[in-house]
């Protein structure tokens, strides 16, 4: 099918600004330009479709195969969801550079929900044709994933040329539709995937992608017009990415099908141990770069020494936060009286918590920082990562305690769904403090030059600690139970660890990023 495309003439690069005002000026959508209606649906379907299968992979992966599963071990199906997270992050990185030198960042999100929705088709179907199919369908989201989910968030930011409130109240209602399309997922594949059939949960969330692809396409070219429409590059630079992209993705799925097919051997932890050192390499070979050798003044270069260690702080609590679809989803699913009402709830139900908590609680969050901001009682960025660090570290004593609880009854007994339901209020919490303030700090902070690469480097370690979460996070085993509660031990202290050196810091850091100021 042909990418969605405008027919009035200001769709063309040379769209006068009044033609685009058209599209900004419109407050049709609450007061919000109608184009933000069209991104709004298509984020919701996009991200619930992500997250209707990322918990279920887990539960799937392990399950017997007599069950319909692939009956891996604990591990190795962890390390696999971490993986796939991460590589989801890291492909905002090379989609980002498609849209802007080739494609564009309308076609660009066109074509990524077409990967997005092969990827579940092919998943949904890998039951009727080879269970190879699943993992080519991982594959398709990634690359759609990519796209899709840097350009979408690009073209809002498009829709608000002059800034401001406006601007934020728009990306707050988008995020909304984030959170809207993760708390619905979980319980419709949820539901299908555990009590009808693993691949009807699958299906389920490629049906929603499809829903998110016909509304893009239906409504572009009305909402959006000009915007994100035609990349920023010559023709020439636009035929040199496109070679190397076309390479890029034929190299993934040559490895991918030499793997599938057991040409060579891979084996999901060390891969995942491997990316991780990695990523920890090209970061730090990367700021060595900056610190030396970009030209930065020492007011810059303060700014980014900040970064560094925003972002070092915020691998440590995504590593545990991310633990949500792996060793969390674990022990909901073996160690939860998940029984309402003399119905047993499905487990994928109890991962909408976080959710439901961050559309409930983001506008007292954001209200919050507000009047402590008017009563010059300002929290720094350092201060409310330490904050929320602190917090994911009590979510996680929560687990702690409910773990021996489990222990002490010999794996029989059962522990209420509201422990798990109180450490994902507890790790809402620490998101809210840390995932916005560390995208605003991002921007805030970073060298002009250097703004789109150090939002690379905060979706990195994004992309670092989902790794470290898919690593650790297969050790809730019936089978051996002292594990369980050192796991969330060590991970509880970790974060009340990092969270105590990072309060030791505030004071110097917020020194340092004063005198960016003066």
């Amino acid at each position: 099918m042909a990418p969605p495309t405008t027919t009035a003439p200001s769709a063309s690069a040379g769209a006068d600004d009044a033609v685009r005002r058209r599209y900004t000026d419109d407050r049709s959508f609450f007061g919000q330009p109608g184009g933000l209606s069209t991104l709004f649906f298509t984020e919701m379907w996009e991200r619930f479709s992500y997250y209707g299968i990322r918990p279920l992979l887990v539960l799937y992966m392990t399950a017997a195969l007599a069950d319909g599963g692939f009956g891996f071990a604990r591990s190795q199906a962890s390390a696999i969801v971490g993986i796939y997270a991460a590589s989801v992050y890291l492909a905002s990185l090379p989609g980002g550079w498609v849209a802007d030198r080739w494609l564009g960042l309308q076609r660009s999100v066109w074509y990524g929900g077409i990967f997005i929705a092969l990827g579940h088709l092919s998943i949904g179907l890998s039951a009727l044709l080879a269970h190879q199919a699943f993992f080519l369908g991982l594959v398709f989201i990634v690359i759609g994933t990519g796209l899709l989910k840097p350009n979408i968030s690009a073209i809002v930011g498009d829709l608000y040329p002059e800034g401001g409130a406006r601007r934020d109240a728009g990306f707050s209602i988008f995020y909304t539709g984030i959170n809207s399309g993760a708390f619905i997922a979980p319980l419709i594949t949820g539901l299908l995937g555990e009590r009808v059939g693993w691949h009807w949960g699958f299906g389920a969330a490629g049906v929603g992608m499809l829903l998110g692809v016909i509304t893009f396409r239906s409504r572009a070219a009305r909402t959006l017009g000009p915007l994100g429409a035609t990349p920023t590059a010559s023709l020439d630079e636009q035929q040199r990415v496109k070679r190397w992209a076309l390479g890029g993705i034929a190299a993934v799925f040559a490895i991918v099908l030499l793997a599938m097919f057991g040409i060579i051997t891979v084996d999901p932890v060390a891969v995942a141990e491997r990316m991780s050192l990695i990523m920890a390499i090209m970061a730090a070979l990367y700021f060595g770069y900056i610190f030396l050798l970009a030209g930065l003044t020492s007011d810059e270069k303060k700014r980014m020494a900040v970064i560094l260690v925003l972002c070092l702080f915020s691998v440590v609590f995504w590593a545990a936060f991310e633990q949500a679809p792996t060793s969390l989803n674990l022990f909901a699913r073996d160690f939860t009286d998940r029984t309402l009402f003399g119905w047993e709830v499905p487990t994928l139900w109890l991962q909408s918590a976080n959710s439901l908590f961050v559309i409930t609680l983001a506008p007292v969050f954001g209200a919050l920082w507000l009047v402590l901001e008017k009563r010059r009682l300002d929290i720094s960025s350092p201060a409310k990562f330490a904050f929320a660090l602190a917090m994911a570290g009590l979510g996680f004593v929560v687990m702690v305690w409910a773990s021996n609880i489990v222990i002490d009854g010999a794996g029989v007994v059962k522990v209420s769904m509201l422990w798990l339901t109180v450490s994902y209020l507890f790790q809402t919490f620490g998101e809210l403090a840390l995932s916005p303030v560390g995208l605003s700090s991002m921007t805030k902070l970073a060298p002009r030059k250097f703004v789109g690469q150090m939002m690379g480097l905060w979706f990195l370690a994004t992309a670092m600690g989902n790794l470290i979460a898919g690593l650790v996070g297969g050790h809730v085993d019936p089978e051996n139970l002292q594990q369980m509660p050192q796991l969330f031990q060590r991970t509880a202290i970790s974060l009340f660890a990092a969270a105590a050196i990072l309060a030791a810091l505030v004071i110097p850091i917020r020194r340092m990023m004063d005198t960016t100021k003066k």
